[in-house]
């Protein structure tokens, strides 16, 4: 049965912290699963609660210091207020950068594009993103455009949550087709 799932075979990485974006995390994580996809949300630490924008809890399901491009298929950028402090994290920097350089799924929504500014992975990368950090994209040499979602190359970003159904969508053709 898993097998006609398109996302079947795919792994997908998302990250989480305190004061994520509820929505942003839940509804990609969910609509990812249905689609058959493994996905695994790391913290900066393991079986840790963390507290969403709105008080929907997530566990996290491993430590972002221990997690490896290689495993994955593709990364989820959340928003909220967290990408402000994971941008901090070296590894998450990192990690980000693996992912965008090996031609895999790179997706943010909202603020979750302060992440990929800070892993200065957008430098000539067509982006959308919450209108609050529309500067910073473009500061950091994206190209910002006022659309529910972009897809260009491996990158696939929306402004806010609810652009939800659209940037799902793009990641499952995305993943599905093996465009990245």
């Amino acid at each position: 049965m898993l097998e006609n799932m398109p996302l079947h075979d795919k792994r997908i990485l998302i990250f989480v912290g305190d004061i994520y974006e509820d929505l942003e995390l839940w509804y990609p994580k969910l609509r990812l699963e249905e689609a058959g996809a493994v996905v695994v949300v790391a913290g900066q630490e393991a079986d840790v609660e963390y507290a969403g924008k709105h008080g929907y809890p997530c566990v996290s399901d491993a430590r972002i210091d221990l997690m490896i491009e290689a495993d994955f298929h593709g990364v989820v950028l959340p928003g909220g207020f967290m990408p402000d402090k994971l941008r901090r994290d070296p590894h998450v920097l990192k990690l980000i950068n693996d992912f965008a350089e090996s031609g895999k799924l790179v997706a943010a929504i909202c603020h979750g594009g302060w992440l990929a500014i800070s892993a200065g992975v957008y430098k000539g990368v067509r982006v959308t993103g919450s209108p609050g950090i529309k500067d910073d994209l473009k500061n950091a040499g994206a190209l910002w455009e006022d659309a529910p979602v972009v897809v260009d190359r491996n990158f696939v970003s929306s402004r806010r949550p609810g652009d939800l159904p659209d940037f799902c969508r793009a990641m499952i053709t995305c993943l599905a087709k093996g465009a990245v």
